[in-house]
């Protein structure tokens, strides 16, 4: 089926060269003259094109405004790009500020026009699988998704429910890997006020630092080496909707600063551009660290962790809510019976008593993929006792070991990524050496130079001189 172009055009002439071309290129292509014209077609029989190319001044009016009568009027699907003859300043801003994707002056090149359509087509199918995915994800992603029966559970169940119903600019999600922040975040967004808009995800960890922020906030054409058009960056793409950034304590104190001007202004600014943009988005910061500690260590904003600390939801690690172990269990099971054909049915005395011995570092993500490995190579019924593997971690009990003072405690358990390891062990060895980079150069094995490299690779806040904590040995 083709795609379907309203065109919005006066000149007859060009209205008929432009269809013309862009039917050759594929499109199903609809004509109209005036506003009123298109206003019909979409309020009163509401058309649904998959691109809207107008003229800026028509006949009977400014097209902006049919823009602005349309996005109240019905959910966001379709792009649009205008033409214009004589562009201004409050109509190029005004445009942006209504979500139109370009504005481009006539004449323009066919070649420049080309491109602008195909890139708009890729915008709004994008946007036509948001809406169609909101359907569906709306009754998947109930409260009731977070499955279990303890009262840590229960109360996560009640706090979401609720949080889903208020108009929330901002909120942290904390928790232990794999501890379900993703799925609470999908909860909130599906369940709430915002579910017919695009959730959008970015997990920090997952990332280069050097190309976050181009995702995060876009670029226009020549921003930088390699940028060859303009890239609406996540934050454009959820408008009206949730960003989700999962991970947020690896973002660098430089980003940190931009982030706390959309959470606190609702304003950001592609890279390479001149021009504000106004963003209506709710954001759902997650992470698996202490901010509050990574605030005292001055490797997260102060500022930025108050203004997204607005609301706040903890969830609880698995080895605290082990009552849910047996629902969570069998749950798993039908997921993956379903996913491989498998029949597995029974779990016997001895693995369940394996898996309520073990501490789960993992948590629900470890449980999950230890009931997957069990079920696609079990043979019967059984779930096959030899596929847990859990001795490789200790349980509780075992994990109760003596700390050597000089040692640096670090989690392998898969939560911290060797960069994060790394930026843990220079926090200490500055910590410990009263923030002189001599000291902890030479208690790491290390030069001052690589110390002072990684310093600044990592974005950990040295205290100035002046600072009491620093102490009174120099540098």
């Amino acid at each position: 089926m083709a795609d379907s172009l309203l065109l919005i055009e006066d000149e007859v002439l060009l209205a008929d060269e432009l269809a013309r071309r862009f039917r050759g290129h594929g499109w199903d292509v609809t004509v109209v003259r005036d506003l009123s014209s298109a206003e019909d077609l979409l309020i009163a029989q509401q058309m649904d094109p998959l691109v809207v190319l107008s003229d800026m001044s028509l006949p009977d009016g400014n097209a902006l405004s049919l823009l602005e009568k349309v996005r109240s009027e019905r959910a966001r699907s379709g792009e649009w790009i205008f033409l214009t003859a004589y562009g201004t300043v409050p109509d190029s801003v005004r445009a942006l500020r209504l979500g139109a994707y370009d504005f481009i002056e006539k004449p323009c090149r066919s070649e420049r026009l080309d491109l602008t359509l195909a890139r708009a087509a890729r915008s709004a199918r994008a946007q036509r699988r948001i809406r169609d995915l909101a359907a569906q994800e709306h009754a998947r992603f109930g409260p009731d998704s977070f499955v279990g029966t303890s009262g840590r559970s229960r109360e996560v169940r009640r706090l979401l429910s609720k949080l889903a119903q208020v108009p929330f600019s901002a909120l942290v999600i904390a928790g232990e890997t794999g501890t379900g922040k993703g799925l609470a975040a999908r909860i909130l967004h599906y369940g709430g006020l915002r579910a017919a808009a695009p959730l959008v995800e970015l997990n920090c960890a997952a990332m280069p630092q050097e190309l976050i922020e181009s995702e995060l906030f876009g670029h226009e054409a020549g921003a930088f080496t390699g940028a060859k058009g303009r890239h609406r960056g996540m934050i454009e793409q959820a408008q009206g909707g949730t960003l989700f950034l999962d991970e947020i304590g690896e973002l660098g104190l430089a980003l940190q600063a931009k982030l706390l001007k959309v959470v606190d202004e609702r304003r950001m600014r592609r890279l390479g551009s001149e021009r504000e943009l106004e963003v209506d988005l709710q954001v759902i910061a997650a992470s698996n660290r202490d901010l509050r500690a990574m605030v005292a260590a001055g490797t997260f904003r102060e500022d930025l962790y108050h203004r997204l600390n607005v609301l706040r939801v903890e969830l609880p690690p698995l080895r605290e809510r082990l009552p849910d172990l047996e629902e969570l269990v069998h749950l798993f099971i039908g997921e993956y019976n379903s996913k491989a054909n498998k029949q597995v049915r029974f779990v016997s005395d001895s693995v369940w008593r394996k898996l309520r011995a073990y501490a789960w570092p993992g948590n629900v993500r470890e449980l999950r993929n230890v009931v997957e490995r069990c079920v696609l190579l079990s043979e019967d019924e059984h779930l096959p006792e030899q596929w847990l593997q859990l001795e490789a971690t200790k349980t509780n009990d075992e994990r109760r070991v003596p700390i050597d003072a000089d040692a640096i405690q670090l989690r392998l358990d898969g939560s911290m990524s060797l960069d994060e390891m790394e930026k843990r062990i220079i926090l200490e060895a500055l910590e410990r050496t009263g923030h002189n980079v001599t000291a902890a150069a030479r208690a790491l094995g290390t030069t001052r130079q690589t110390l002072r490299y990684r310093i600044e690779k990592h974005g950990i806040h040295m205290p100035k001189p002046s600072d009491p904590e620093r102490g009174s040995r120099p540098a």
